[in-house]
């Protein structure tokens, strides 16, 4: 049996790559991670447009690869399609999807707002499906293709007063399985990455206005609130997400596909 160094299957040098919600948190830790393993990235998502070119051209800079930004509110078809004609004719065919971009609301079920509830299905999962469905026939033509969705331990459980964030993740997980099945055969991997909380700007803020809400010391907040959980008491990190995704794009790990990668602290073990 020949034998090859890891680096050889670790090897992401050239892989045309689009990060959905890339211009902040989760997202611009994932995109910084492939630009560095080698990626040409498109990062998308909203924001002040002089911090999104900042970003942008100092991780073109780090990483001496073509980093491009397109702004399309995943919500509308219409712009997700021209997002990938933007994708095509600035960096050619798309090897890979980190479908990342999501929001949240907390409210129950009685009172969530109906608009709120569209906008959560529209951006965590109906634009899951879009991206995927605009690259699979390209990626079948290929033979290779990596898609990771970018799931949560509530993809996997429930928690109250999440409703519409819950359902989507879940839909997510459904779609992760379905497409791995249909893309097996075409060297297609479709995998889900299932973190628990990370300690995003996001969940900063959750965190204070909790503390503020429930008048408790933020340290406090984060042991009996957020972290409740999660039985190791610590945060899932930016850079473990970015570092597994950057492995599930790779060709290490050619069995892994239909997965749910639980990075949650043992949440769902409970």
């Amino acid at each position: 049996m020949n034998q090859h160094p890891l680096s050889d299957f670790l090897n992401l040098t050239g892989l045309n790559v689009l990060v959905t919600g890339s211009t902040s948190g989760i997202g611009q830790g994932i995109a910084t991670g492939l630009a560095l393993a080698g990626c040409n990235v498109m990062i998308n998502g909203m924001g002040t447009p002089s911090k999104i070119e900042a970003f942008r051209a100092n991780l073109e800079a780090s990483s001496n690869r073509k980093i491009i930004y397109s702004d399309a509110d995943l919500t509308k078809l219409t712009e997700i399609e021209k997002m990938f004609s933007h994708f095509e004719k600035s960096l050619g065919e798309i090897h890979g999807i980190v479908n990342n971009a999501g929001i949240q609301h907390v409210a129950p079920i009685e009172e969530f707002p109906t608009d709120m509830w569209d906008r959560i299905i529209a951006l965590n999962l109906n634009s899951v499906f879009h991206t995927s469905r605009l690259a699979f026939k390209q990626m079948k033509q290929r033979k290779w293709g990596r898609i990771i969705n970018i799931s949560s331990a509530h993809g996997l459980t429930a928690s109250p007063f999440k409703s519409a964030y819950v359902t989507a993740k879940h839909g997510v997980m459904g779609f992760t399985k379905t497409a791995a099945l249909e893309g097996a055969e075409f060297g297609i991997r479709v995998n889900a990455i299932c973190p628990g909380y990370v300690r995003t700007p996001l969940v900063e803020n959750q965190i204070n206005d909790t503390a503020k809400a429930l008048n408790l010391p933020i340290d406090q907040v984060i042991e009996t609130v957020m972290l409740e959980r999660q039985p190791t008491k610590k945060f899932t990190t930016i850079e473990e997400i970015a570092r597994m995704t950057c492995f599930l794009m790779s060709d290490a790990a050619p069995s892994i596909t239909g997965a749910d990668i639980k990075m949650e602290g043992g949440w769902t073990a409970l």
